[in-house]
């Protein structure tokens, strides 16, 4: 149990530090598109990782690649969708992966549920309906997000997968997220290349303001370096489906955030939404006793 305990506090510290970078995406969002902040986050964690390309094994780089590939269309939706959408509203429906990896497993892998995670979709519907109620309807930013959020749960499953493919030889979490930092920088500068201005956007990087940069630098170390090493060891040691009931727990650090830093709030509606999909979130992942409405 001993190891298990260290993977989920480990997870525990990358969804207190996602929670918290909501903010920061969202006032990067404001001078910077999609795109040009993947690759200057990614460009910074590289500083650090890219060394680890030397030693790399094979199957790490593999494995690494791939995932990076999958966490790379994760963010790019995610931020799109934060440029058109308010960071609270960005933030839960990213915690909504919590309801997506069971329903993908089910889907993909045959897993079987019951009829615990079909309440808990209720739940989180009904919360949504209410955190929405004060604010603006549906819109395009919080449909990116959604897709977002199918992405990353399909990045969940595949570390787990990852982990489970490699028991023999555990992959180096440090190495892994070498390789998938590379990824993420690569296809940013791509797509940014394939632009009509290419690369002269970054002529205009000498007008951000402190501020703008001190978020760069924390979601270029802390976000990138820190968190998505955690991540890759953390879920060597605890499975896709309980991970995501840790993960359930990031838009209530992302709430918190942004109303110390940004001044947002969801007002008693919103606020009774928001707990109302955490609670679906949690309670989707509740075990019920054995014999009972479930099964692996």
């Amino acid at each position: 149990m001993r190891p298990e305990r260290f993977g989920l506090l480990a997870l525990l510290v990358v969804t207190m530090v996602w929670g918290t970078t909501f903010p920061a995406m969202k006032l990067l969002s404001a001078q910077l598109d999609a795109l040009q902040i993947i690759w200057l986050r990614f460009a910074i964690a590289l500083l650090v990782l890219g060394p680890l390309w030397w030693g790399m094994r094979r199957s790490e780089r593999r494995w690494g690649c791939a995932l990076g590939l999958l966490l790379f269309l994760a963010f790019w939706l995610q931020i799109e969708g934060l440029a058109r959408t308010s960071s609270n509203r960005n933030a839960f429906v990213t915690g909504l992966n919590v309801l997506v990896v069971p329903i993908i497993a089910m889907l993909v892998l045959g897993r079987r549920y019951g009829w615990r995670l079909w309440a808990a979709c209720a739940m989180a519907c009904a919360g949504m309906v209410l955190m929405f109620h004060e604010n603006e309807p549906w819109n395009l930013g919080d449909t990116l997000t959604l897709a977002s959020t199918v992405f990353y749960a399909i990045y969940i499953l595949a570390l787990e997968e990852c982990s489970r493919r490699n028991l023999a030889h555990p992959l180096r979490a440090t190495h892994m997220a070498a390789a998938q930092a590379s990824v993420m920088c690569l296809a940013a500068t791509l797509l940014l290349l394939g632009r009509g201005n290419g690369m002269d956007w970054m002529v205009a990087l000498d007008a951000l303001a402190p501020a703008a940069w001190m978020a760069l630098i924390y979601l270029g170390l802390l976000a990138s370096v820190v968190v998505v090493t955690l991540q890759a060891w953390g879920q060597q040691r605890v499975d896709a489906i309980r991970s995501a009931i840790i993960f359930g727990l990031e838009p209530v650090f992302a709430a918190l955030t942004a109303w110390f830093m940004l001044g947002e709030s969801l007002g008693w509606a919103g606020l009774a939404g928001a707990s109302l999909v955490v609670a679906a979130l949690v309670f989707s992942q509740v075990q019920p006793a054995a014999g009972v409405g479930a099964s692996d």
